[in-house]
């Protein structure tokens, strides 16, 4: 009785990003030791985490996204449904064999034991995304993803005036973030940056199914950790990471926004995305919803506790332009100084 609980409280933290809460309440006080007991505890936890999966795709179905259709075509490309041999020369294609992952990477993120690094996560990027963010703004259900980035892009066309060259895109995941900021920033050359293989070969194999034109052209892809990415330095005009610093230790994050700094032309721009953690929405979360969410989000205390406006100062950037673009997200903006 108490698992099938469990499992529920999981799922609620599917449609949510999280913040620390704002208090605690005696209920909260008592479960939480209790369920960072039962989630010590790994076959239960695994459970758990199985049990909220199972409901997640459920309640994105009953929202209208095709989760386990898009999933399996995705995965048979109009051919068996294995991997063999059309996606695994996909990945080897676009993988760095001599790539060594950082120690932060190789671990379990959103209930995916296997991280990033696999072909599941991989092929479920896209609707998980517009499942999990169909709940921002409940009118537009599964387009709430598209809305969210819509909603970012609108800063960055309020606040950078000029044409833009050449776009970084550091966590890029399967090109969801890359391909529509290219659509923002038509003529922009895109780079699309991550640590996972199996995310790149899904991000290239949506990129040649785009329409193409003479400004909206193919990505590059790069796979390589977003602080050390081995990209000319001053070569991009914007650097931007959407939805990808509250995945990282403070140490990554740091790194990262030095990296950005070197890989900026002088006046050039960084841009964030990511959760808010002033937002009322997660002061009002649960502590143990937030106690479940953190054990899909391993770094979120690491995100949480960080200055991020002042991190980026410190990496060479002038002081950033902060604004909410979601009930529950925001955008940091700061340009590079001369």
């Amino acid at each position: 009785m108490f698992s099938i609980n469990l499992s529920r409280t999981f799922d609620m933290t599917a449609d949510m990003t999280a913040t620390v809460p704002s208090s605690q309440n005696v209920a909260g006080r008592l479960i939480t030791p209790l369920i960072n007991g039962i989630l010590a505890i790994q076959p239960l936890a695994n459970f758990a985490k199985s049990r909220a999966r199972s409901m997640m795709v459920d309640r994105a179905e009953s929202l209208g996204v095709s989760w386990r259709q898009s999933v399996r075509e995705l995965r048979s490309r109009g051919e068996s449904l294995d991997f063999s041999p059309h996606w695994e020369d996909e990945l080897g294609a676009i993988a760095n064999p001599t790539l060594d992952y950082p120690s932060y990477y190789t671990t379990s993120f959103h209930a995916y034991n296997e991280g990033n690094l696999g072909w599941t996560p991989a092929m479920e990027v896209e609707v998980a995304a517009q499942a999990v963010h169909a709940r921002i703004w409940p009118e537009k259900g599964k387009a709430g993803d598209l809305a969210l980035r819509q909603s970012y892009h609108d800063v960055l066309k309020a606040r950078i005036p000029e044409k833009l060259g050449a776009i970084a895109d550091l966590g890029c995941g399967v090109g969801l973030s890359t391909s529509t900021l290219q659509d923002t920033f038509p003529g922009a050359a895109m780079t699309g940056v991550d640590l996972s293989p199996y995310f790149l070969a899904v991000a290239a194999y949506r990129d040649r199914h785009r329409a193409h034109t003479d400004e909206i052209r193919p990505a590059t892809w790069v796979h390589a950790p977003a602080e050390e990415t081995g990209l000319p330095a001053g070569s991009f005009d914007l650097v931007s990471a959407c939805l990808m610093f509250h995945e990282l230790p403070q140490s990554a994050a740091i790194a990262i926004l030095q990296e950005a700094r070197r890989l900026v032309r002088p006046g050039g721009y960084i841009a964030i995305m990511d959760m808010n953690p002033g937002s009322d929405v997660f002061a009002k979360m649960p502590p143990f919803v937030f106690t479940l969410l953190k054990s899909t989000e391993p770094y979120l205390d690491d995100y949480l506790s960080l200055d991020l406006a002042s991190a980026i100062q410190q990496a060479g950037f002038d002081l950033p332009f902060v604004t909410e673009n979601s009930p529950r997200h925001r955008t940091l903006i700061a340009k590079a100084e001369a």
